[in-house]
């Protein structure tokens, strides 16, 4: 590959003024190629696609933001920290950064966020990549037991448990969370020890308060399956069973909106980038080469 080839795929590290916000994102790919948006999950940030990324980056243009209160982003005291704010994020910086359509990977508290961004624009919607993210609430895994009744019964006892969660700890369960034991020996520490670094107090109350909200969210639900019915986006669904929160039937319920999905189930768990990317990373390749290519 020449100078000019290799330097297509390496993955750059960048910031974007928003409207007086510093955001800071991941970039890999030509600028004009089909683009691919990649909206991380809790309690991550763009550093969940770095090794993703340049395998992608010959054919395609993709784009990792942090979110505002998250990874290297600003934390701004005005800025809407919930799921309507982060998804108005989202259509901002894809227009500031001059994405017109693009297709959207789809995983953890991230899904819901790409979601509402495809209910209020989905002339920009190429194309969805689903992965570990739930919108079926008939099918949530036993880990989110806590959460549902805590949302029965809101009490401040319930709240101290949320916090108690975000922690360096509880960020080490959020990524390991239930896969076999040799697969968790691929999940590197970096990522719980990363991300626990970059908190602070106002960090960890603005994590508390998405996490005890998350009722309402489930209340969009409806809306998301509404979306995917009405407009049958191109779909692959690649998806790590071994998922506390998100378990095998998560995933096979996007079939019921979605019957012409493509569904992988992989020897992996709710990060499946980390410890199964070169099986992922076929589906992928294959999947957006036949409808979101040049």
């Amino acid at each position: 590959m020449t100078d000019a080839g290799l330097d297509l795929v390496r993955v750059k590290h960048r910031q974007l003024d928003l409207d007086g916000m510093k955001v800071f994102y991941r970039e890999a790919g030509r600028k004009g190629a089909p683009a691919l948006l990649l909206p991380h999950g809790y309690p991550c940030s763009s550093y969940e696609f770095r090794e993703l990324m340049p395998l992608f980056a010959d054919r395609w243009h993709l784009v990792a933001p942090d979110f505002p209160g998250c990874g290297y982003s600003d934390t701004p005291e005005s800025f809407r920290y919930d799921f309507d704010g982060f998804a108005d994020f989202l259509d901002r910086f894809t227009d500031k950064f001059g994405l017109g359509r693009f297709a959207i990977y789809l995983h953890d508290f991230g899904s819901q966020i790409g979601l509402r961004l495809a209910i209020k624009r989905p002339e920009k919607i190429a194309a969805l990549i689903i992965q570990n993210g739930d919108i079926y609430e008939d099918v949530l895994g036993p880990k989110y037991a806590g959460l549902q009744e805590y949302w029965r019964n809101p009490t401040p006892e319930g709240r101290r448990g949320i916090a108690d969660a975000v922690s360096e700890e509880g960020f080490r369960e959020e990524f390991l969370n239930d896969v076999r034991p040799e697969l968790a020996e691929r999940i590197s520490p970096d990522l719980w020890k990363l991300h626990w670094s970059l908190m602070d107090d106002r960090r960890r109350e603005i994590a508390v308060d998405i996490i005890a909200g998350l009722r309402e969210n489930v209340g969009w639900f409806p809306r998301y399956q509404q979306y995917l019915r009405d407009h049958q986006p191109p779909t692959l669904i690649v998806w790590g069973p071994q998922d506390g929160y998100m378990p095998e039937q998560s995933a096979r319920a996007f079939l019921r909106d979605l019957p012409n999905a493509e569904l992988h189930l992989l020897d992996g768990g709710h990060w499946l980038l980390e410890t199964s990317l070169n099986e992922v990373a076929p589906f992928i390749r294959g999947f957006l080469g036949r409808v979101h290519a040049a």
